[in-house]
């Protein structure tokens, strides 16, 4: 159905045709192409060390196979794998520091559907390579420049089970996670982790913070998502009916690797993903005076509350690695992106949706108010939310410069996509890294207003494919 090469990795469905999907020879090629930069990064043949790689998953039904091929392809090329097997984004990118390994490679499409998967590529630091790195490792791919090892120098793969354990002691020792308020607040927590690997590490957490009545939904690691495992409102429902059925102070949702985050309040009404940066944000800037970064088609209010705490807010093109980038440039003590993600410098720079759950338990705890009173103390501002499927060879750019001269007099943002402001609201357009599809948000004071500026903006798309 389609194979995505892009600064989110390497992503598609399994089956199908090699070159158009992820099958088992596209595994094989792209592993082998980022083993062979790895390892020329490492300058392995001056130094006679094997690389070191760091390989995780989250619990799609494809993931073992994946992995299976993935270890062995790396092995092929003499790296040494730690296979950390079942795991989270955010704790593999901890762990490549923490075991000194030289990349990691996340087994995950995300959000995406459970016919996707993908493989998330990391550097030694246990961040997202760079899209120029990326472009490397796509050379390297499509010339099949790979040397495979003598059967003599074939890397060693061992497992490793206490990553989780560490990461969740990092987050514990964060000088702003207040172990001690939270466990006193007494809260009673339902957790949804839509059959991934949520259902190990948030669960592990709220015990280690001392949350003692805690009940997971969709607890069972078997990749079949109960719902769209995007954490949207519209796929919620049933955390929020199970949030009101047991009384709970909220609901905690993730998605299947663990990465983003967002909380459902204790009448069952959404906190809104969007707000768990804001949120997060607020507590963090209380303690900690400085900058904060998200991407351009996240919420002003983190603009509004950076301002109020005597900060300053940056906005970055969509994509983690261009969120760290600003957040590196400008120093900034937290950032994230409007789907819920939050990245804590002070820990690593990564979304971790466990680091802003911690963060934001405290918070709340601290605030002596419900989910709900705290929400109601944020601005309230609408982002419409849409997306539209591209026919295949369809000329974006195009489509896009129609756009901009059709709204020539307004203030345009072409950086990433088109953004186009209207007074205090606008609207942001762009290709999406995981899907084929354009993204439309749309933000207002006034739902509505928010909802007719995104559909006013689809109608001129598809006048303009």
């Amino acid at each position: 159905m389609a194979l995505i090469k892009s600064i989110s990795g390497i992503r598609g469905t399994i089956g199908g045709s090699t070159g158009n999907n992820l099958t088992p020879l596209d595994i094989v090629k792209f592993t082998a192409a980022y083993g062979t930069w790895l390892a020329q990064q490492a300058n392995t043949k001056k130094s006679g060390k094997a690389c070191k790689v760091v390989v995780g998953r989250d619990g799609r039904i494809s993931g073992l196979m994946v992995k299976n091929i993935v270890n062995a392809t790396l092995s092929s090329l003499g790296i040494d794998v730690i296979d950390l097997d079942y795991s989270t984004t955010p704790t593999v990118e901890m762990a490549v520091t923490f075991l000194k390994a030289d990349g990691g490679i996340i087994l995950t499409a995300s959000h995406n559907p459970k016919e996707w998967n993908a493989l998330k590529l990391l550097n030694h630091k246990g961040e997202f390579i760079s899209g120029d790195e990326g472009k490397l490792i796509l050379d390297i791919a499509e010339k099949e420049a790979f040397d495979f090892v003598h059967v003599d120098k074939l890397g060693n793969i061992s497992t490793h089970d206490q990553m989780l354990g560490e990461h969740i002691a990092a987050i514990l020792k964060n000088k702003l996670v207040d172990k001690k308020a939270i466990a006193n607040a007494g809260f009673k927590i339902v957790v949804d982790a839509v059959n991934s690997t949520g259902a190990l590490a948030v669960p592990a957490l709220l015990k280690e913070l001392g949350v003692q009545e805690v009940i997971v939904i969709n607890a069972e690691i078997n990749g079949q998502f109960a719902h769209n495992p995007e954490p949207l409102p519209e796929h919620l429902t049933g955390l929020s009916q199970e949030v009101c059925l047991q009384k709970a102070s909220l609901g905690i949702a993730v998605d299947p690797d663990v990465d983003r985050l967002c909380f459902v309040c204790e009448d069952g009404s959404m906190f809104g993903e969007e707000y768990t940066l804001v949120a997060v944000a607020d507590y963090v800037l209380s303690k900690q005076k400085g900058n904060t970064v998200s991407n351009m088609s996240s919420t002003r209010a983190l603009k509004d509350i950076t301002i109020r705490h005597g900060g300053e807010y940056f906005a970055s093109a969509v994509g983690e690695v261009n969120v760290v980038n600003k957040m590196k440039e400008v120093s900034a003590v937290i950032g994230g992106e409007g789907n819920g993600g939050i990245i804590v410098p002070d820990l690593h720079y990564g979304r971790d949706a466990l680091a802003g759950i911690a963060l934001f338990l405290t918070h709340l705890a601290k605030s002596m108010k419900s989910a709900k009173q705290l929400r109601n103390t944020y601005p309230d501002y609408f982002i419409s939310k849409n997306k539209m499927t591209l026919d295949q060879g369809t000329d974006v750019k195009s489509v896009f410069d129609k756009i901009k001269n059709k709204y020539k007099s307004q203030p345009v943002n072409n950086e990433d996509g088109l953004k186009i402001e209207f007074d205090n609201d606008w609207v942001h357009l762009r290709t999406s890294n995981t899907e084929p599809i354009i993204r439309i948000y749309a933000e207002s004071n006034f739902e509505k207003t928010a909802d007719n500026i995104a559909m006013r903006l689809m109608k001129d798309i598809q006048e303009a494919m």
